[in-house]
């Protein structure tokens, strides 16, 4: 694999972490109801770290003499990640939440493969830090739906 493919998936990669923190906003502001206070609370926590996440990716892309996406090329994915009509709908944000983990998950997967291929192994250290960051988020919402499907 090319450098240009680790630049690609390294500019997905932080657009899909920035539209992560945006998600992840709306929803920690609109949801309502006693059973949402854990849940926002948990993706307030969580913006920061989706934050940093972004910026280190950026700074990857610096330090590779590209530069990270503004918001003119920015193109929404997260469709399942929107502030549901219902503002008790917490369970679609939990669905919604584990969607993009998992689409991050596989994002850092590819990004481990071809910078491997590409011998950039500071890309693809990199890559194996934020994959376990998803992995835990993940995790964490895969808890969260088991007691919700109760």
């Amino acid at each position: 694999m090319s450098s240009t493919e680790v630049t690609r998936l390294l500019k997905k990669a932080y657009q899909d972490e920035i539209e992560t923190v945006m998600n992840y906003m709306s929803n920690s502001i609109v949801l309502d109801g006693v059973r949402a206070e854990e849940i926002k609370e948990s993706l307030q926590a969580d913006i920061q770290e989706e934050l940093g996440h972004a910026e280190q990716l950026g700074n990857r892309l610096k330090q590779l003499e590209e530069a990270p996406p503004g918001s003119g090329e920015f193109e929404a994915s997260q469709h399942s990640l929107q502030p549901p009509e219902d503002t008790t709908d917490v369970l679609s944000v939990i669905e919604g939440v584990i969607e993009a983990e998992e689409d991050a998950i596989a994002t850092y997967r590819d990004l481990i493969t071809v910078a491997e291929e590409a011998d950039d192994p500071v890309t693809a250290d990199l890559a194996t830090t934020l994959l376990a960051d998803e992995e835990a988020h993940r995790t964490e919402f895969r808890g969260y739906r088991k007691e919700y499907k109760k």
